[in-house]
C-alpha cells in the first residue's frame, strides 16, 4: 500500500464520486473473494477517500494517526477482541482499565479518591457527566433521579445548566438525552480571548438563583474554536458557594495539564466534580478512546445496574462496566498504557509541547502581517485568523473566507477548517501533532495565495 505520508490528505472527490468508488464494497455476493483481491478493491476504492492526518498539511481538525507505542496496544487489543465490562469477560482486560484509571488521576494530579470510566466518546462522557449532575441535584431535594426521573422535580422546567457560548454541542445533546430542552441550556458570554468572564458570570448566576434551579456548570479547558481555557478555580469557587455540580469538558485541551510549564493554566480541575478526556487526540490512541473522571468514586455508583448472569451483587471484583453504560465496549486502556509506556512521560510531555510552541511562534511572527488578522491569542494548539485583502467589502467577508477554506481544501495539499466565533467567519490551524513553525507558515502562505486568487478573479460576484 501506498507510503501515507507521500499521499494528498484527501482525494477532493465529490460524494457522488467517492460512492461511486464504494459502490462495489457494498455488493455483498453469495460467494465470498479472495483476501488478495479484497485488499485490491480497498486500496483503489476506499483508501483515496480517507483523510490522510499525518500529512504535515493537515491542521483542521482533532484527528490524528495512531503513535507507535498504542499501535503495540491496539494490535494486540484487535487480536484477542476483548470486552472489558467485567471479570468475568475478561479479567487482564478489566484490571489493566482499573489500574490505568488509577494511574491518570495520579498523573493528571486529581484528588485522593477519584475515579474514572472509559467512554465512546467525549460527547458520551459528557453526557453522562450531566446524568450524574442531575442525579445529584435530585439527592439534595430527597429523592433518587434513577427511580423517580424528571417527575421527581417540583418544578423540572426551571432545572438549568450553565455553560459557556463556546462550549461544544455535545452539551445541548446532553441536555436534550436527559429529557430537558434546549430552553434548559443557558449560555455564558465571554471575554476577549473567547473564555467564559468570570465577573459577569457571577452577576449572570445569582440572576439566575431568583427564578431557576441551576444543577450544573460545565467550564472547558481547550474549547473547540480557539482552544482557549475557562478559568475553572474561580469557576469552582462561584460552584461551591451556591452548591453546584462543577463539570469540565477537558476532551481537548486537558492533555496539555500533563506539561508542567501548562499546568497553571488548569488549576482548579482538581476541584471539579467530574472531567472529561479524549486521549485518542494528542495520544494518537485508537478511536474510541475518551475517559470521564469524577472527584469522588462513589459517584459512580449512580451508574451501577446488577444483574443476574453479569455484576451480580453479590461479587467484589472489577467490574468498569458499573460505571458506565456500554456492556460492550472495546479495551481502550491498552493502546493507552502501551504508548505511555512506549514514549515515557518526557516524550510525551516533548510531543505536547511542540504544537504549542509552534502554534504561539506563528502567533507572534503574524503579529505583523498585514495581510492577517489575528483573532485569538492561542493557549493550546489553535489559531484563528482571517485573511485580509482591500477588494473585499466588509460585508463579504464571511462568504469570502468560506471560498478560501472550500479552495484550500479542495487543493489536498494543506488543510484548515472554517469556523465563527459570534457572527464573524474565521480560518483555524489546529496544531495536534507534534509540528514546527515553518511547516504551519508553509500553510499560511498557501492560504494567502488562494485568498488572492479569489480577490483578483472576482469569484465573490
Amino acid at each position: 500500500m501506498q507510503n501515507k505520508d507521500s499521499k494528498p490528505i484527501s482525494s477532493g472527490a465529490t460524494p457522488a464520486e467517492v460512492m461511486e468508488d464504494l459502490r462495489p464494497l457494498v455488493n455483498f455476493q453469495e460467494e465470498g473473494i479472495s483476501a488478495e483481491k479484497l485488499k485490491q478493491m480497498l486500496e483503489e476504492r476506499l483508501l483515496p477517500h480517507l483523510m490522510n492526518y499525518n500529512h504535515p498539511g493537515f491542521l483542521s481538525m482533532f484527528n490524528n494517526f495512531l503513535e507507535e507505542g498504542a499501535k503495540i496496544g491496539a494490535e494486540l487489543a484487535l487480536e484477542y477482541n476483548q470486552g472489558v465490562t467485567d471479570w468475568y469477560v475478561s479479567p487482564g482486560g478489566a484490571m489493566l482499565e482499573e489500574l490505568c484509571i488509577k494511574a491518570l488521576c495520579s498523573l493528571f494530579k486529581l484528588e485522593p479518591g477519584s475515579d474514572g470510566t472509559f467512554m465512546y466518546s467525549g460527547t458520551y462522557a459528557n453526557q453522562e457527566a450531566l446524568y450524574l449532575a442531575i442525579h445529584w441535584k435530585a439527592e439534595q431535594e430527597g429523592f433518587d433521579f434513577a427511580q423517580e426521573g424528571l417527575k421527581g422535580f417540583e418544578n423540572p422546567e426551571n432545572l438549568i445548566v450553565l455553560t459557556s457560548a463556546d462550549a461544544h454541542f455535545s452539551i445541548k445533546h446532553a441536555v436534550r438525552m436527559l429529557g430537558l430542552g434546549d430552553k434548559n441550556l443557558l449560555t455564558l458570554e465571554v471575554d476577549v480571548n473567547r473564555r467564559i468572564d468570570i465577573l459577569k458570570m457571577q452577576k449572570t448566576v445569582d440572576k439566575l438563583l431568583e427564578n431557576y434551579d441551576i444543577f450544573c456548570i460545565i467550564a472547558t479547558t481547550g474549547t473547540t474554536s480557539t482552544g482557549s481555557i475557562d478559568n475553572v478555580l474561580e469557576i469552582s469557587k462561584i460552584c461551591r458557594r451556591i452548591g453546584v455540580w462543577l463539570h469540565v469538558d477537558g476532551a481537548y485541551g486537558l492533555a496539555y495539564s500533563l506539561v508542567p510549564e501548562y499546568r497553571e493554566r488548569f488549576y482548579g480541575i482538581e476541584f471539579a466534580d467530574s472531567v472529561s478526556w479524549d486521549p485518542h487526540k494528542q495520544f494518537g490512541t485508537p478511536i474510541p478512546n475518551s475517559i470521564l473522571f469524577v472527584r469522588r468514586k462513589e459517584d459512580f455508583n449512580r451508574m451501577a445496574l446488577r444483574s443476574d448472569y453479569i455484576y451480580r451483587e453479590s461479587e467484589d471484583v472489577p467490574s468498569p462496566g458499573l460505571k458506565s453504560p456500554p456492556s460492550t465496549r472495546p479495551f481502550s486502556a491498552l493502546p493507552l498504557v502501551t504508548s505511555i509506556r512506549y514514549q515515557g512521560i518526557t516524550k510525551i510531555h516533548e510531543r505536547l509541547r511542540s504544537p504549542i510552541r509552534a502554534i504561539d511562534t506563528i502567533y507572534e511572527s503574524l503579529k505583523t502581517d498585514t495581510e492577517i488578522e489575528l483573532c485569538n491569542k492561542p493557549e493550546t494548539g489553535i489559531l484563528c485568523f482571517q485573511v485580509k485583502n482591500n477588494q473585499i467589502p466588509d460585508i463579504q467577508i464571511n462568504q469570502y473566507l468560506k471560498l478560501v477554506h472550500e479552495e484550500v481544501i479542495s487543493g489536498g495539499e494543506h488543510s484548515i477548517s472554517f469556523t465563527k466565533l459570534g457572527d464573524k467567519a474565521v480560518l483555524r490551524l489546529v496544531a495536534i501533532a507534534p509540528t514546527t513553525p515553518e511547516t504551519l507558515m508553509k500553510t499560511i502562505t498557501y492560504v494567502k495565495e488562494k485568498a488572492r486568487v479569489i480577490a483578483n478573479g472576482g469569484m465573490l460576484y
